[in-house]
């Protein structure tokens, strides 16, 4: 099986469905040797993935992944990071707030790619406890309306991989994963990605794997967000298809704009300290980019019926504080858990 995906990969051809299922299950089951590993790997990459392929990566992934349930209409606003921006946590931030305003958010995340902080550093830096028991994580979820779902405590499989990919170096399909491989199964989301072709397929690949309703987002800026600056290229999947791009601009929305050294992030530390500053209602030049982020995710979730709708909804929220509240008591329920 091995041979034969390499030797198609080498004659430029796409994997068939069937022969990547085989070929990713053996890869992260620890059925290749690290040569092959990166072999395939780095193949996949030089003949360039298909969405095909990256839609039966994912499927591999979900399948070795460690599961939980969400609330229906559950959302995520996990990105693909990498776009080298260095920017605040905003797609946190937004999560933290959309959650704030009674949508119930999965988000799924890791430690830093192309940032000084990853999600998953700032809500360390928060308080959040990365450890929590799937059950815990399953039950705030449910009673309170968000849960952080740490990637390497539920892909373990990912450990197989994880010295090869060290060593390449190298941006692989796995660089596009992270948000088609909710533990959580959710079918909504707002997934910034690091260039347009990655949009695109990415795009096409959660229409295959049948999402009911995503905004797939990269920013003529580079931003792999929703830019308060500049026109942001969309395309959204409904219901297993992708039904449209368009280029939405923030400045149509009244979104002020926004420089983009005011989007710059720093530490763990220094990043939470504005984050929940930013939450409890004072006043930070980041916030329009927050406020359009939570915006999407509104609308995806079925809350707002328009972009536009979700940004006032959201900004007021923002301006109102609120949000800091919602924070410290899932917070305080998150650090129970943790203890028990």
């Amino acid at each position: 099986m091995f041979k034969v995906a390499m030797e198609t990969l080498l004659s430029g051809q796409e994997l068939a469905p069937e022969l990547m299922r085989q070929a990713f299950s053996a890869l992260m089951g620890g059925e290749l040797t690290p040569a092959q590993q990166a072999a395939f790997l780095v193949a996949l990459r030089a003949k360039g993935e298909t969405a095909s392929e990256v839609a039966e990566a994912a499927r591999v992934m979900r399948e070795f992944a460690v599961r939980l349930s969400a609330p229906p209409g559950a959302v995520d606003t996990c990105g693909t990071g990498g776009d080298g921006a260095g920017t605040l946590n905003i797609s946190t931030a937004a999560a933290i707030l959309t959650a704030s305003l009674g949508v119930p958010v999965a988000k799924h995340g890791n430690r830093s790619v192309s940032s000084r902080c990853g999600s998953a550093d700032v809500l360390e830096a928060m308080g959040w406890p990365l450890t929590l028991a799937p059950e815990a994580l399953e039950r705030l979820l449910r009673e309170e309306g968000f849960a952080f779902l740490f990637a390497p405590a539920f892909h373990p499989a990912m450990k197989v991989v994880a010295p090869v990919r060290r060593e390449l170096g190298l941006r692989t399909v796995f660089n596009l994963l992270g948000p088609l491989a909710n533990p959580a199964g959710v079918q909504r989301q707002v997934v910034g990605v690091f260039s347009l072709p990655a949009q695109d397929l990415v795009a096409e690949a959660l229409a295959r794997l049948g999402a009911e309703h995503v905004w797939v987002v990269h920013s003529e800026d580079g931003m792999d967000e929703l830019s308060p600056s500049v026109p942001t290229r969309v395309v959204e999947v409904r219901d297993g298809a992708v039904v449209r791009e368009f280029l939405l601009d923030p400045q149509s929305l009244g979104v002020p704009r926004v420089g983009r050294e005011d989007l710059l992030g720093g530490e763990a530390v220094q990043n939470a300290q504005r984050l929940l500053a930013m939450l409890g209602g004072e006043a930070d030049p980041a916030a329009p980019a927050v406020a359009l982020a939570s915006a999407a995710a509104l609308v995806v979730a079925g809350r707002a019926a328009t972009v536009a709708e979700g940004y006032e909804l959201a900004s007021s929220a923002l301006k109102q504080g609120a949000a800091l509240g919602f924070w410290e008591k899932l917070l305080s329920k998150a650090r129970e858990l943790s203890h028990g």
